[in-house]
């Protein structure tokens, strides 16, 4: 498990990685690229806050590169191409805070009935995973902070993934479901 420390140093690696994306000049001498920490492969979500309200969240669910190029990518990948939000300005680059989701590993939710669905899930602490065909999408556990009823999240959930919303109820989904070890910025 990645401790508190090595947590702040992606979110450093993060910034900076921006911050070198927007020509800002920057300061790598606290990072040491060569920690065994950084070589794991482990899904990762970047979030990126202006004044509390969501500014830019790319990640993927199952890695292809080790952390130590996975989080600067995914940061840059946050902050410059969430088609929600226009590239982050150089102006909002100080305004903005930082949060490295990283993922467990994905696992099958085996249900067979909507109401069976909404007893089981964990809220606050499961992330959720839905497919339907071609149509996919992911909700962090931070999400449910701003859709703390299950029915709800999990028909907002289903509108992201272009579905009607009521698709959960029918239960046609394939749902998979994982925790986060959360780091945010100290400022």
């Amino acid at each position: 498990m990645i401790s508190e420390q090595q947590g702040q140093m992606l979110l450093k690696m993060a910034r900076i990685s921006i911050a070198e994306k927007l020509g800002l000049s920057v300061d790598k001498s606290q990072i040491d690229l060569n920690q065994s920490f950084l070589e794991i492969k482990q899904g990762l979500f970047v979030t990126l806050h202006k004044n509390g309200a969501l500014r830019g969240c790319i990640g993927v669910i199952e890695a292809v590169e080790p952390l130590k190029t996975g989080v600067a990518e995914t940061a840059r990948l946050a902050a410059f191409k969430d088609s929600r939000f226009s590239p982050l300005a150089r102006d909002e680059f100080d305004q903005v805070d930082l949060e490295i989701s990283l993922l467990s590993p994905p696992e099958k939710f085996e249900y067979s009935k909507a109401k069976e669905l909404i007893q089981r899930l964990v809220p606050f602490k499961d992330g959720v995973i839905i497919k339907k065909g071609s149509s996919q999408a992911t909700f962090l556990p931070q999400v449910w902070e701003q859709l703390p009823d299950t029915a709800s999240f999990l028909s907002q959930l289903c509108t992201k993934a272009g579905l009607d919303a009521d698709e959960w109820t029918k239960g046609s989904l394939t749902v998979h479901t994982y925790r986060v070890h959360l780091f945010c910025e100290k400022k």
